[in-house]
């Protein structure tokens, strides 16, 4: 990882994003100008989706990290396949890339935060982060009683310029062409600033990790760490260090490893959905860790922890209920009633749509064990599909509640696929019920 200093003052974000502008300008007249040249009439997304501005976009937004950086990440794994190829390459370079505060900005954070003397709070705390992300990086601390904590650490000025920073990134989303003029994204935006203003708060989400670990205490397939509360305000977490390896580090173990994390973890959506009330809706693969001696899952960022409305986990339950009764009308008519498919699609591309979940009732009552690895009907779905995505007069949001609920279990499904395993899911699902 790299130093680089976060801009943290209202002024400095607006010139960064100011400077991006005119970078992206210069380089779309420089396209424009080399294409008419040559005889071709660009569009105005062709302009933007250059090489060179991919890279200004990709390093401007993670220099400046916060919600900009957030959203970067969260639309290049969720809608990956829809974006335009350039701009989707453009997100996953800032989901990769990293940078820290240098020291002297550190130093000045945790002299907020801490005081003065901070030092004195330890026997040793580590400079250098053990991770950087989009909100804040992490530090290894040992306590004078040999306590090893990780200690997370907010950027400067990121609580500050959430809103700033969403309305930027839905101006470049609008700017590219990949939205249709008719989507209407404020309430979307609206939910996002309040969701994003609620990670900043790491207090908020002490009470979260806290409350999660309460409800999992005695199950030995999670494990959560414990917070220290007299290190912890609303821009430092600080939490008990544990050991664990990388959730990807799986895809190495044996099968039944796999199948038992993967069966843990959808469980626990399973739980949050229908009996906490509440979910982490973040799915991202770095939030948790594996411990291979015993198996369990270290539950990680409990930031994105929200509410799960009444009416969100009916919707989820009777599409649940539809499915296994293999009732493929009722799949349809629900998911358009709960507004997981828009009514003018559901209309106008009903054969793709009933082909689509055709695909995948077949998929899921195969014996056995769902294998996650087994990926037959994703070409099947994804050809289908096309006509969907074409037709962006027929796009749909779905409810607020229902996306971020969505996110989790998408992502959720995902890591799945990418340990290959095999989940007994329709016995999960009938055990609602029960």
């Amino acid at each position: 990882m790299r130093h680089r200093a976060v801009p943290s003052g209202r002024i400095a974000r607006m010139g960064a994003f100011g400077r991006l502008a005119g970078g992206v300008a210069g380089g779309m007249l420089a396209e424009g100008a080399r294409r008419l040249a040559q005889g071709e009439r660009p569009r105005m997304s062709d302009l933007v989706l250059t090489p060179a501005n991919a890279a200004r976009v990709a390093d401007r937004l993670s220099h400046l990290r916060g919600a900009a950086m957030k959203l970067g990440q969260m639309i290049s794994m969720d809608a990956g396949d829809v974006l335009p190829a350039e701009l989707s390459a453009i997100l996953s370079r800032v989901r990769d890339q990293a940078y820290r505060m240098p020291p002297a900005q550190l130093d000045k954070v945790l002299r907020q935060e801490w005081g003065a003397d901070w030092r004195r709070r330890f026997r040793h705390f580590e400079a250098a982060p053990i991770a950087a992300a989009s909100i804040g990086q992490v530090h290894r601390a040992t306590l004078p009683d040999g306590r090893m904590l990780a200690v997370k650490v907010q950027y400067p000025g990121v609580a500050d310029s959430i809103d700033a920073d969403v309305d930027n990134v839905a101006t470049l989303l609008r700017v590219s062409g990949v939205l249709p003029p008719s989507i209407d994204l404020s309430p979307l935006l609206a939910e996002a600033k309040r969701q994003l203003a609620e990670e900043a708060d790491y207090a908020r989400e002490g009470d979260h990790m806290r409350r999660y670990a309460e409800r999992l205490a005695g199950d030995i397939r999670y494990v959560v760490p414990r917070l220290e509360p007299a290190l912890t305000t609303r821009r430092v977490l600080a939490m008990d260090f544990i050991e664990g390896r990388p959730i990807e580090t799986l895809a190495d173990a044996p099968q039944d490893a796999r199948d038992a994390v993967m069966t843990a973890l959808i469980t626990l959506v399973l739980q949050e959905l229908f009996a906490f009330g509440e979910m982490q809706t973040d799915p991202n693969f770095a939030n948790y860790r594996w411990q291979p001696e015993t198996g369990a899952i270290v539950l990680l960022d409990f930031g994105a922890t929200r509410a799960v409305p009444p009416t969100t986990a009916d919707a989820y339950r009777r599409l649940i209920e539809a499915g296994l009764a293999r009732d493929r009308d009722a799949i349809r008519d629900v998911a358009v009633e709960t507004g997981f498919i828009g009514e003018r699609a559901a209309t106008a591309h009903r054969p793709a749509i009933d082909r689509i979940i055709a695909a995948i009732d077949e998929a899921l009552n195969r014996p056995g064990a769902f294998d996650f690895g087994d990926r037959a009907f994703v070409p099947i779905v994804r050809e289908e599909a096309k006509a969907l995505v074409a037709d962006r007069d027929t796009w749909h949001v779905p409810d607020v509640e229902t996306l971020f609920v969505q996110r989790k279990v998408s992502g959720t499904a995902l890591l799945a696929a990418r340990l290959k395993a095999r989940v007994d899911v329709r016995g999960l699902a009938a055990a609602i019920g029960r």
